[in-house]
C-alpha cells in the first residue's frame, strides 16, 4: 500500500520580490493570474514574461468552457514554463493546460495517461485552502455533461510549489473561511480515509490543530470585521498556508470523501463556493458516520478535537461549530436555494458520478444515507 506521495518542491518567500529574482521571471515563462494579483504584485517584476489573467473567463469555480478558452488563448505563445499564481481554481486551469499540450479539456479528461507535459509547472496560492499546489488533482465543472469531477494524474504535479504569504494579506473576511474551511475538510476527510497511513495522518492531525488553534485565535482578536481580527489573521497567514499545504499532502494520497462528494451537488447546481458547501455538509457527514461507527479512528479524530477545543467528545461538532460559525455562519441548504425536488436527484448524483470519492468514507455509506444527510440538513 502506497504511504505519502510529495510531488514538487516547496519553497517559501516572505515576497513576491523576493520569488520574482529567484525564478529569473522572463520571456520564456507564461504567468496565469487574476487582474488584481498582476497590477498588485507582479507588474513591476514580469521582466517580459506573456501574461494571462482569467477575470475574463469568469469568477466561478472552473468549468470545461473556461479552461477550453484558456487552452486556446495559452496556445498563442511560446513558453517552456507556466507560473500560476491564484486560488485554486487558476492553479486547477494551469495544471490542465501545462498537461494538454493543447488538446482540449474533453480530451484530457477522457485520455489523461497519454498525455505527457513539456513544459514546467510553478503554482504559486493566493488563498489558504486548496491546496492544489501539491496536489496532483484538479477539480472541473463540466457543463457539458452537468456534472463536477475530479481529474488526477502523475503529470499534474507541480515541479515546484511557491509559498509567498504576501499575497494572502489583502483576502476578504469571506475567502479567508471559505479557503481555510476546504483545507480543515481535506485533513480531517484524509484522517478518516481507509486509505490514510501513519505519514499521512501525522499530516492530516497537524493541519487540524494549526487550523482550529488558527480560528481560536483569530476569533480571540477581535468581532467579526474588525481591524484587530484581521491583523491578528495576516499574522497567522503563515501558519494557515503551511496548515494547507499539509491537508493537501495528506489527501493527494488518503484522499477526501462523502463531505467532497455531498458539496459538489450544492456547488455545481447553485454555485456555492467550494470551501462554504463544504461546511453545509461537514458535521452532517460526520454525525451520520458516527451513528453507524463510533469507534476507531472517527474517536481518535473526536478526542483530538475535543482536546484543542476544550469540551468534552459528546459535544465536539457542536463546539466546533459554534467557532467556525463566528468565521463562516452555516446554512441550511434550502437557504442556497436548494428545493426538495433537488435532494434525491443530489443523492442519485453522488452515488453515479462521485464512486472516486465515496470509496474514501470512514464507513460505506448507501443511497438512503446519503439521501438522508441531505434531508437533515436541508
Amino acid at each position: 500500500m502506497k504511504q505519502l506521495t510529495v510531488g514538487p518542491v516547496i519553497h517559501k518567500f516572505p515576497t513576491v520580490a523576493e520569488f520574482a529574482k529567484e525564478f529569473n521571471l522572463g520571456p520564456d515563462d507564461l504567468l496565469v493570474t487574476m487582474d488584481v494579483m498582476h497590477d498588485t504584485f507582479f507588474a513591476g517584476v514580469t521582466n517580459g514574461a506573456r501574461v494571462i489573467t482569467v477575470d475574463k473567463y469568469g469568477s466561478q469555480e472552473p468549468t470545461d468552457e473556461m479552461i477550453d478558452a484558456l487552452i486556446s488563448d495559452a496556445s498563442k505563445f511560446k513558453y517552456s514554463r507556466i507560473i500560476a499564481v491564484g486560488g485554486g481554481a487558476v492553479m486547477d486551469m494551469s495544471k490542465i493546460v501545462a498537461v494538454a499540450g493543447g488538446d482540449g479539456i474533453d480530451d484530457v479528461i477522457d485520455h489523461l495517461a497519454d498525455h505527457h507535459r513539456k513544459v514546467r509547472l510553478v503554482l504559486v496560492p493566493t488563498t489558504c485552502g486548496t491546496g492544489s499546489e501539491v496536489t496532483e488533482i484538479a477539480a472541473v465543472n463540466r457543463t457539458r455533461l452537468g456534472c463536477k469531477a475530479g481529474i488526477a494524474g502523475p503529470e499534474m504535479f507541480a515541479d515546484d510549489a511557491v509559498l509567498i504569504p504576501e499575497l494572502l494579506t489583502g483576502l476578504p473576511d469571506h475567502v479567508f473561511a471559505t479557503s481555510s474551511m476546504d483545507a480543515l475538510v481535506h485533513s480531517v476527510e484524509s484522517a478518516l480515509s481507509p486509505n490514510a497511513t501513519p505519514y499521512t495522518k501525522m499530516f492530516s492531525y497537524k493541519a487540524i490543530e494549526m487550523i482550529v488553534g488558527g480560528y481560536q485565535k483569530v476569533t480571540e482578536a477581535g468581532e467579526a470585521g474588525s481591524a484587530e481580527r484581521r491583523a491578528k489573521r495576516n499574522k497567522l497567514m503563515d501558519d494557515f498556508l503551511i496548515a494547507s499545504d499539509f491537508a493537501g499532502i495528506a489527501f493527494d494520497t488518503a484522499g477526501c470523501a462523502a463531505v467532497h462528494a455531498l458539496s459538489y451537488q450544492l456547488g455545481g447546481k447553485y454555485h456555492v463556493p467550494h470551501g462554504e458547501s463544504n461546511y453545509a455538509m461537514f458535521t452532517g457527514v460526520l454525525r451520520n458516520y458516527m451513528e453507524i461507527k463510533s469507534d476507531g479512528e472517527i474517536a481518535t479524530l473526536n478526542a483530538f478535537l475535543a482536546k484543542i477545543l476544550g469540551c468534552d467528545t459528546a459535544v465536539v461538532y457542536d463546539r466546533l461549530e459554534e467557532l467556525i460559525n463566528k468565521l463562516l455562519p452555516k446554512k441550511a441548504l434550502h437557504e442556497y436555494g436548494v428545493t426538495r425536488e433537488d435532494l434525491p436527484e443530489f443523492a442519485e448524483r453522488v452515488m453515479t458520478t462521485q464512486e472516486r470519492l465515496m470509496r474514501n468514507n470512514f464507513v460505506p455509506l448507501d443511497y438512503d444515507c446519503v439521501l438522508k444527510i441531505f434531508t437533515e440538513l436541508y
